[in-house]
């Protein structure tokens, strides 16, 4: 995977699809999830006939680690840098999770940039029972260490179903966590993204088309919280999809036909 430097650190990224007739698609990952992450979105979007950017944000994969905290807006510079150094302008951008609220400072700072917005898993700002989380997850990865707070993040991120239903999938999942390569003081640099952003009362100010979209039974990141963002930006469009905070990877499917059907709708 290629590597250029941006804002004086160096950016992992990957570009699938190349030469495709649709337009360009950029993802932006959530907490503690590298590029690898887009795995069940990427056949989905080249197949639909998009150019796909993925990176590692800092902090995590491939890319540099420097000294935190991080902001979304730090963050979202990062993407700018890239962006514009790859010659990508007039693209559909999405981010989940921590991703989605990266992406809501990129609209308020580079809305010319974009042709539509997509806000999926995410929140305009924490709200006390979040930030109360978070905070645990902080000190739970300071007390033993940052894989094992991951696999607790799992017991929020996925459906009961998904466990009693597929739990092959759910070990695997939890295999993974206890894999990740991520240090204590990059974890609390992004984690210190999610406890701190705050944009509800400027997303007001987005004019780019904007999708909320979350999982249906999400429970990490409450749908209310997402529907709350959505009331705030103006004439943005609201839709769920089965499963829950890791919809993406629970119920890929169904998450990527509403993502499509947005997109073209904005492509047109």
């Amino acid at each position: 995977m290629p590597k250029t430097t941006v804002n004086g650190i160096s950016i992992n990224y990957e570009i699938d699809g190349e030469g495709a007739p649709n337009g360009t698609i950029v993802l932006i990952n959530g907490l503690a999830d590298d590029l690898l992450s887009w795995g069940f979105q990427i056949p989905a979007l080249v197949g639909a006939g998009y150019r796909v950017l993925r990176f590692d944000n800092r902090g995590i994969g491939q890319s540099d680690r420097p000294a935190g905290p991080y902001s979304a807006r730090m963050l979202a510079d990062d993407a700018k840098a890239l962006v514009d150094q790859l010659g990508i302008r007039d693209f559909h951008l999405m981010g989940v999770s921590m991703g989605g609220m990266i992406s809501q400072e990129y609209a308020l700072a580079y809305g010319d940039d974009l042709k539509s917005l997509t806000l999926a898993c995410t929140y305009g700002t924490v709200d006390k029972f979040c930030l109360t989380m978070f905070n645990m997850w902080a000190d739970l990865a300071a007390q033993i260490d940052v894989p094992f707070v991951m696999r607790d993040v799992s017991l929020w991120a996925f459906t009961v179903p998904f466990f009693n239903e597929r739990p092959d999938d759910a070990a695997e999942f939890a295999a993974a966590m206890a894999a990740l390569d991520m240090s204590l003081e990059a974890y609390l640099a992004q984690l210190a993204v999610i406890q701190n952003h705050d944009a509800i009362d400027r997303v007001g100010t987005i004019k780019v088309p904007t999708l909320v979209l979350a999982g249906e039974e999400d429970i990490l990141i409450p749908v209310r919280l997402s529907k709350k963002l959505q009331e705030a930006i103006p004439n943005a469009q609201w839709a769920t999809t089965p499963g829950g905070h890791a919809c993406i990877w629970e119920t890929p499917d169904p998450f990527n036909e509403a993502f499509l059907d947005f997109v073209r709708s904005q492509s047109r």
